[in-house]
């Protein structure tokens, strides 16, 4: 029997390629969750009376980028690495605008390398991730370099 649900294998990807995930839209509860969970009680985003007019600096409840990131990963990890993804090696990341309560993202990826390990049915894939609002604006972008796993023999 077929067992689906299961992500990308490292060969089956190829330099290149693009694809994107579902949305998933950032709550109010998403942003309290994370800011308790992980200890970033940052004024920023615990008082809404901050700054100069009211509504935090930001003019609304802003989610912290390292929330947003994560978020990211979610979906990728639901889509493209159940089962396969094996370790993420690196992250270079850049954050370029604010996701808000409300905001509603997806990522964009576009695979840079993937090649074989020295040993083993695993690669080494690179791909870059622009992680979209739904205005359609860049709001993060990072590259990752991650381990996975190669197509089982039996599937080959």
């Amino acid at each position: 029997m077929r067992t689906l649900g299961i992500g990308l294998y490292w060969d089956d990807l190829t330099v290149g390629e693009q694809f994107k995930t579902l949305n998933r839209t950032i709550t109010e509860s998403d942003i309290v969750n994370f800011i308790g969970v992980t200890g970033m009680v940052e004024t920023l985003f615990t008082d809404m009376t901050f700054g100069d007019h009211g509504g935090g600096p930001m003019g609304g409840r802003v989610s912290p980028a390292a929330l947003v990131y994560t978020m990211t990963e979610g979906l990728l990890c639901q889509s493209t690495m159940q089962t396969t993804g094996l370790a993420l090696l690196e992250v270079e990341k850049k954050v370029l605008g604010p996701v808000f309560a409300g905001d509603t993202i997806h990522a964009e990826v576009a695979v840079l390398a993937a090649r074989a390990t020295s040993r083993g049915n695993r690669g080494i894939v690179t791909t870059m991730n622009n992680v979209m609002n739904q205005d359609g604006k860049k709001v993060i972008e990072y590259r990752a370099v991650r381990m996975m796993a190669g197509r089982p023999a039996e599937e080959a």
